[in-house]
């Protein structure tokens, strides 16, 4: 399974994956970073050329097509190269941002290292990201809650069939629906958001049904010891449906939809009429 975040190197995303228990970086991301360059992908493509003939060594050799999120918040297959191999990329980039670049890059790996021989730091420094961000302790208690059920979620899925990132998304869209009635790309779209985290964006019952729903599923495939895309597809739907009646059955009680526009998206500062 693959984990994608967004890292900022000097306010500048750079898209991640976790592959093989290693970060990969998107290449176009880092171009963009150290060169400023108007078209990332241009200057990739020219360099890879450039690199070949003047060194004999092909850039793409290092590195692996792998999906991030793209600017239409669909996971898109782009370049992506481990700590290693950027380091071999940005030799051949003409930037003085590079040397502090290796050293976030050295940093960003040595975390990485890190986490695995202590995966107590990686939850530590979520919580830490979300409280810096002005989220409250109740939230981000269950914010990590759901991530633990997602994750035991996902295991389970890799173990019995679902092996690609396209069948993820189904398995989850199936939820999804199941619960709340719509997709989580139309659940976006409720709430105004493009490239966001939709579940950073909850509010405490949408975290709740959302966990809900995951977990029965999660209990439904060890019952039945599920095996195949498609028994996993029923055990979703009838996952989802548990927190679905749940959510309905709250929604008659407090005259109103679960699902919300509300999100924690900064607030545009607007100017007062003199």
């Amino acid at each position: 399974m693959e984990t994608t975040k967004i890292a900022l190197f000097k306010g500048k995303k750079i898209r991640k994956t976790l592959f093989q228990n290693e970060w990969w970086f998107s290449v176009v991301d880092v171009i963009f970073a150290l060169t400023d360059s108007l078209d990332a992908r241009d200057y990739w493509y020219r360099m890879k050329i450039r690199v070949k003939e003047e060194d004999g060594f092909e850039p793409s050799t290092i590195c692996r097509q792998l999906k991030l999120p793209a600017e239409d918040g669909k996971m898109r297959v782009t370049d992506c190269a481990d700590t290693e191999g950027i380091f071999r990329i940005i030799q051949s980039i003409p930037s003085p941002k590079a040397e502090p670049f290796k050293r976030w890059l050295a940093k960003v790996g040595y975390e990485r290292v890190q986490e695995i021989e202590n995966p107590e730091l990686a939850t530590k420094r979520t919580r830490m990201l979300y409280k810096l961000k002005g989220y409250s302790d109740d939230w981000i208690e269950k914010r990590m809650r759901g991530i633990a059920i997602r994750e035991e979620l996902t295991d389970e899925w890799q173990k019995r069939g679902a092996n690609e990132q396209k069948d993820y998304e189904i398995l989850t869209a199936e939820i999804s629906k199941a619960v709340f009635g719509i997709t989580p790309s139309e659940y976006k779209k409720v709430k105004g958001l493009k490239r966001e985290n939709l579940r950073d964006h909850m509010d405490d019952f949408e975290l709740i049904f959302t966990m809900l729903g995951e977990r029965s599923t999660t209990e439904i495939h060890k019952t039945e010891n599920s095996e195949g895309v498609s028994k996993l597809t029923q055990d979703a739907k009838r996952g989802g449906r548990i927190a679905g009646i749940a959510k309905e059955q709250l929604e008659k009680e407090i005259g109103r939809s679960v699902v919300s526009k509300d999100n924690f998206l900064p607030k545009k500062n607007v100017k007062k009429l003199k």
